[in-house]
């Protein structure tokens, strides 16, 4: 999407990159692929007026490269769209959902607060077009599950291996969610988490990093829905990465210095 411009740049390692908005693919041993997020879909690339709205491309500035749609990459790399069995949401904006027309047989896993204020009380903030083939929802409530590093009310997806988990984690919207999987094999840490929104740069969850861009900021502030909430949970996340540094790895959507040093490495493979 638009170039975002670092705030501050002492050493030259923060040149000016593209925010991306980039997914999480999942293989898994016996329930096939599950894709966290969807991106920017095909029908999005399509019609992207009518779908994404004019002020969000204005702003946004969004590629739209066919070829970059998580269906087309998943092809790329030798498996069916047939194959994602399971989508997993931590929000229903429009650079998060845009793809999920493009795999109709998928089940769609989210919060179910998130699901209620996109699809009935908030209906005006979100493109109801991305979900107008009317998707196989699976919701979760926010008072079940069990304690995980800190965090409440952590369950595992219905349906799936207990290594995938959704982290309630609100404030950028009312149900939004952060995934973290549990690596059976590879190079990192034992737990990768995708925190979605919940940040857009890396400097807000770790310290020593250059302030946050401005741009980034602004952005935040205009969409939040609970600001105390979202700070709280930030908060959360700084302890998380502090407190288990060789046991978990935090991703966010849309910090591109981020996402240029986390996609050198290997797949996710889930155990189940």
């Amino acid at each position: 999407m638009r170039e975002i411009a670092p705030a501050t740049d002492l050493d030259g390692t923060l040149r000016p990159l593209p925010a991306v908005c980039h997914c999480l693919l999942i293989e898994t041993a016996s329930d096939g692929l599950v894709l966290v997020e969807t991106g920017f879909g095909t029908l999005d690339t399509q019609d992207p007026e009518a779908r994404l709205g004019q002020d969000f491309l204005a702003w946004a500035q969004p590629v739209l490269d066919p070829a970059e749609t998580a269906i087309r990459q998943i092809e790329r790399l030798g498996h069916s769209p047939a194959d994602v069995r399971h989508i997993v949401l931590t929000h229903l904006h429009r650079d998060h959902a845009g793809g999920l027309a493009d795999f109709p047989h998928a089940q769609v896993h989210l919060h179910e607060t998130e699901h209620r204020a996109a699809t009935a009380t908030r209906r005006d903030r979100y493109p109801q077009a991305q979900w107008a083939h009317d998707p196989r929802w699976v919701t979760y409530s926010g008072a079940d599950g069990e304690r995980w590093f800190g965090f409440d009310n952590v369950q595992p997806l219905a349906g799936l291996p207990p290594e995938i988990l959704l982290v309630p984690l609100a404030g950028h919207t009312e149900g939004h969610l952060a995934v973290a999987v549990r690596r059976s094999a590879g190079p990192g840490p034992a737990w990768l988490v995708h925190a979605g929104d919940a940040y857009y740069y890396r400097g807000e969850v770790a310290p020593g990093l250059p302030a946050t861009p401005p741009m980034f900021d602004a952005l935040q502030a205009s969409v939040e829905t609970d600001r105390p909430l979202r700070l709280e949970n930030l908060a959360r996340l700084q302890s998380l990465l502090a407190e288990h540094p060789g046991q978990v790895e935090v991703v966010s959507a849309h910090d591109p210095w981020e996402f240029q040093r986390v996609s050198a490495v290997d797949g996710v493979t889930a155990a189940g």
